[in-house]
């Protein structure tokens, strides 16, 4: 097998903004902090959960920076350096590599889109040129591109892709890929409410949104697996079900925000297109949250 990147869970992180819409770094200090001291193995920056669409190059860049500098080495951190267009995902690909990330997790080229061979061609184009590991993100509900087992047998070809957070919901996709792709690439779970079930097939964990809010907790279902105690670690996953479902009950990171202020973290401010959370929803989230004791 591929070297992991990580083991376990590694926190989807959110990018926190003050009032006027600009960085909180001092939010997101405090927030990786909270994710370290909680047991987390990992960090994901400037992805979806962070609204990577709606940042610019130089804000980009800093969380990166910022956030390798915070970490300190006490866990990996992947950035989120993906584009539709592949000449500006190099661009921020080799940014990261030379700011000190661990490695890279590149999303499949959204609205323009690309056929199985141009996806090969991109994904191995921001390989040759990354310095760091390459994790492949398929996440086809938002990119309208999806990749196929088949061609993961093709991307595993190349040394520097080490791994795929898989999001495509399929779990019988999931099944022929690691059939396919056998040890050549780490499988990591995209979707929290599919955990336990992609590890049954080999997955070495999840890309996760429910541990921006309770990461020791979603640490405990891998550890539990890795145990042994499979029973257990499906104990968690469908103890937190409803949590994971508010989460997502309207497009992810309005949930995940709203959850981290509530907690403190944060302000609860988004950038456009994406507005804060309807009342029913925040309601039910809320709920969700007072009955694992995460709020008042």
């Amino acid at each position: 097998m591929r070297n992991p990147i990580f083991k376990g869970i590694a926190t989807a992180m959110i990018t926190p903004f003050h009032a006027d819409g600009t960085v909180d770094y001092e939010a997101f200090g405090r927030m990786i902090d909270f994710q370290i001291d909680n047991g987390i193995n990992g960090l994901v920056v400037c992805a979806t959960t962070g609204e990577a669409p709606t940042l610019t190059d130089e804000e980009h860049m800093n969380l990166i920076r910022f956030a390798v500098e915070r970490s300190a080495g006490r866990v990996p951190v992947i950035a989120g350096t993906g584009s539709n267009y592949t000449g500006h995902a190099i661009e921020m690909t080799k940014y990261a590599c030379e700011a000190g990330a661990d490695a890279v997790l590149v999303v499949t080229p959204y609205y323009n889109k690309a056929t199985q061979n141009g996806l090969v061609k991109s994904f191995h184009a921001i390989a040759d040129a990354s310095a760091k590991p390459v994790i492949v993100y398929n996440v086809p509900s938002r990119t309208g591109c999806n990749i196929l087992p088949s061609t993961y047998v093709k991307l595993a070809e190349h040394e520097n892709i080490c791994a795929i957070k898989e999001a495509n919901g399929n779990i019988s996709s999931v099944v022929e890929t690691m059939s396919l792709v056998g040890d050549k690439l780490v499988m990591y779970s995209g979707n929290d409410d599919q955990i336990v079930p992609i590890m049954s097939m080999g997955g070495l964990g999840c890309i996760s949104v429910l541990s921006n809010v309770i990461p020791r907790q979603t640490v405990e279902i891998c550890e539990r697996f890795f145990r042994g105690d499979i029973a257990g670690a499906a104990e968690l996953q469908m103890r937190y079900l409803p949590l994971i479902n508010a989460l997502f009950c309207e497009v992810n990171p309005i949930p995940a925000k709203a959850a981290m202020a509530a907690m403190g973290f944060c302000e609860d401010v988004l950038r456009l297109p994406l507005t804060p959370m309807e009342s029913a929803n925040r309601e039910r989230l809320l709920g969700c949250m007072r009955k694992e004791g995460l709020i008042g």
